[in-house]
């Protein structure tokens, strides 16, 4: 859809997906967002940049997302959000004060016409026309696993753990720290180019022989990477194939990002647990390494062996391949339900929330009672 387009439209939808790390948003219809940009603002009152989601209080974030929005309006939508709908994709374990703050922020000072909440788990699976998947989020935050049979979303069986894109941060300073000198301070987002550009996941194997004291295999190739005029730093290759680890190595209560998997399957009848892992959707920046499909599927077999999961009876494990990056899977899914009549068959209008000053909460009794 060309801009000129778009911004002539009177049924213009702006689709907002707001993560932990980068913050997604375009238009209803689209296949891509317009713009992917940090989920970061500079503070009106401390002229500090702060994240979204490092928030100190509801108020604080008030603050915060005033500032954000209007940027995301005013600097990259180029339209006024006044009287206009807006389709907000979030997980399903989104904290609940971020989303009544939210919802204050476009009702109140915004004053948009309408909101449609989606969760970003189930809508992901659009874009595959499939209603029954087995949906696997790695964020920054963290991952979070939730099985979705015949379009509905088991939040029984979620599971979720501290190992996304800030762990694996983390675990790449460590790496470098013990491998070179001098290099403490490196900024987050020079761990994170370095991750980009240099890292990827290896075999089991191989990760295993790198991490023992005496390696009987070489690593790959050590990187040169710059990181300002003539200066650089070595990124040994040991660092490179074994930054991906901390998914895959298994805690103190013996849980890993396959081992997650197998237990919310085990939270699932056991009639729908082969179409489960058949359709195994990754979602989230941090499944985009090379290699990441191959090394979690000889995870997953090597798991299914071991006596916690013997009666599973799992025979295959596949993978779907999104036509869209993984990053914004649940962009695309918002897009596509935003440009049904699901958008104002749906939606929360903003006459409703101010006479009942309440945002519909899955978690929320009041808002189930009439399912039990």
């Amino acid at each position: 859809m060309p801009i000129y387009e778009s911004l002539s439209s009177d049924k213009l939808s702006v689709v907002l997906d707001i993560g932990a790390a980068y913050t997604k948003f375009g238009f209803t219809g689209e296949f891509s967002p317009r713009s992917i940009i940090k989920s970061e603002v500079i503070c009106s009152k401390t002229k500090q940049l702060r994240k979204i989601w490092d928030f100190k209080s509801e108020e604080d974030l008030y603050d915060l997302l005033v500032d954000f929005i209007h940027i995301i309006f005013f600097k990259h939508a180029l339209l006024s959000p006044k009287d206009k709908p807006i389709i907000i994709v979030e997980s399903l374990l989104c904290p609940t004060a971020f989303r009544e703050t939210l919802a204050k922020v476009l009702f109140h000072h915004y004053e948009m016409s309408m909101m449609f909440i989606l969760p970003s788990h189930l809508v992901c699976l659009a874009s595959l026309a499939i209603d029954t998947a087995m949906v696997v989020d790695v964020g920054y935050k963290e991952a979070v696993v939730i099985p979705v049979c015949y379009s509905f979303p088991v939040v029984k069986a979620w599971q979720a753990l501290p190992i996304g894109g800030e762990a694996i941060h983390n675990n790449l300073r460590t790496l470098l720290n013990s491998n070179n000198t001098g290099i403490q301070d490196l900024p987050e987002s020079t761990i994170e180019n370095i991750k980009v550009r240099c890292c990827f996941v290896t075999k089991r194997f191989r990760a295993e022989q790198l991490g023992s004291a005496k390696p009987e295999i070489a690593a790959c190739p050590d990187v040169k990477y710059p990181i300002g005029g003539a200066e650089h730093i070595t990124v040994a290759g040991k660092v490179r194939e074994r930054a991906f680890e901390v998914l895959y190595e298994e805690d103190n209560d013996h849980l890993c990002l396959s081992t997650m998997i197998l237990d919310a399957l085990l939270q699932v009848d056991q009639d729908l647990r082969q179409k489960l892992m058949d359709n195994i959707v990754l979602i989230g920046g941090s499944v985009m390494v090379p290699g990441f499909k191959a090394r979690l599927k000889e995870e997953l077999e090597l798991q299914l062996k071991n006596n916690r999961y013997s009666n599973l009876n799992i025979k295959t494990v596949a993978f779907h391949s999104l036509p869209c990056k993984e990053n914004y899977a649940g962009f695309l899914g918002g897009a596509l339900y935003g440009a049904t009549e699901l958008l104002h068959m749906k939606s929360l209008t903003r006459e409703t929330y101010f006479k009942e000053n309440h945002l519909p909460d899955w978690v929320n009794f009041r808002d189930n009672v009439q399912c039990a």
